[in-house]
């Protein structure tokens, strides 16, 4: 799963504005950010097979400390602790709902995935295979991610235009890597994907920081 790992990023800031939309874009990503350089660095590891599910050519045959289930709980565990230690002062719900909006990945990921998610280790691995239904996948995606937008927009979070223009523009992308040609190699879909998380980061945070300075 790619823009629909953001739905929650947004159903997470309807819930509690405290929490900056950058923080979450990054925080349900995490395990894809961690991946990225685990990848480039040749401690996981990825196949580019075209075909091997109807939407998405990625063999992701090891990734025992990005995306096992263990992993994924240890992971958000860290961030809700990391964020209550750095964020002084903030309320225990914010920091219980970064490591809720982290774990997200690993549930989505399990609906999508093949066989390909392990539980512990590199064992047990579980996925129920939505990647071979693209129609429906993507159209989970679409609604994951213009839910979670909409529900920002009524309670003044985003301005409409712009949220609307941003969520097309997420949905186009992608759209390319849905249905587009497969990546060139591993790293370049490792690489690719930390521009696109440290991308859309960036330009949330530009959109809301607008909101902000409007209603100051």
């Amino acid at each position: 799963m790619f823009v629909g790992h953001y739905g929650v990023s947004f159903v997470a800031k309807r819930y509690d504005p405290s929490l900056p939309l950058w923080l979450l874009f990054l925080a349900v990503q995490l395990l894809d950010v961690l991946w990225a350089p685990c990848v480039l660095l040749g401690i996981e590891k990825v196949r580019i097979v075209p075909g091997i599910t109807r939407s998405n050519p990625l063999d992701l045959y090891y990734m025992p400390y990005t995306h096992s289930l263990v992993a994924a709980l240890l992971w958000s565990v860290g961030a809700a602790v990391l964020y209550k230690l750095v964020a002084a002062g903030r309320r225990p719900r914010s920091a219980a709902l970064l490591g809720l909006a982290v774990f997200s990945h690993w549930l989505l990921d399990l609906v999508v995935h093949r066989p390909d998610l392990p539980l512990y280790d590199d064992a047990a691995k579980v996925g129920l295979g939505l990647w071979n239904l693209p129609a429906i996948a993507f159209g989970l995606e679409t609604l994951l991610l213009l839910g979670g937008i909409a529900l920002c927009v009524q309670e003044g979070l985003l301005k409409t235009k712009a949220a609307l223009v941003f969520g097309v523009a997420m949905l186009a992308i992608h759209a390319q890597v849905f249905f587009g040609a497969p990546p060139a190699s591993a790293n370049a879909a490792a690489l690719t994907a930390l521009v696109a998380y440290f991308g859309f980061a960036g330009i949330i945070h530009f959109a809301e920081s607008r909101v902000a300075r409007r209603q100051a």
